[in-house]
């Protein structure tokens, strides 16, 4: 084993997986972007059903995060299991807002925070394909 190339190899493995993760976080911001004006012609009250409202950003996020996924070749396995990442801390905290234990600006705020580490899962989860 040589062990002056294998920190060089670690590294630029470290390198793509980070910067997958940053191209993510751009293309769920991209998708928030560009899909918000069109849920606000075609649900004018959205903003109102707060629980409505969290699907909806998951959703947004969901689909700019699997064009720019395919548009990087990968599988749709990876794909539907980023974009369940981007649903799963709602899924978590909807019964707590539901019930009145939160509210629904805590919802939003604790969806958007753990997407992040419920991304970085996913692709821990498939660290070869990240990394490579």
């Amino acid at each position: 084993m040589n062990h002056t190339t294998e920190p060089k190899t670690r590294d630029r493995a470290v390198l793509h997986f980070v910067r997958h993760a940053v191209e993510m976080l751009v293309a769920m911001i991209a998708g928030m972007i560009v899909l918000e004006p069109v849920w606000s012609f075609a649900w004018p009250d959205l903003a109102k059903n707060v629980t409505a409202s969290a699907l909806v950003m998951a959703t947004n996020m969901s689909l700019g995060m699997a064009l720019w996924m395919r548009i990087r070749r990968h599988g749709w396995a990876s794909i539907a299991e980023m974009s369940a990442a981007m649903y799963v801390p709602y899924v978590i905290f909807l019964p707590f807002f539901w019930t009145g234990l939160v509210s629904g600006s805590t919802l939003m705020t604790a969806g958007h925070v753990l997407m992040v580490p419920s991304m970085l899962v996913a692709m821990l989860r498939r660290r070869a394909e990240y990394g490579a």
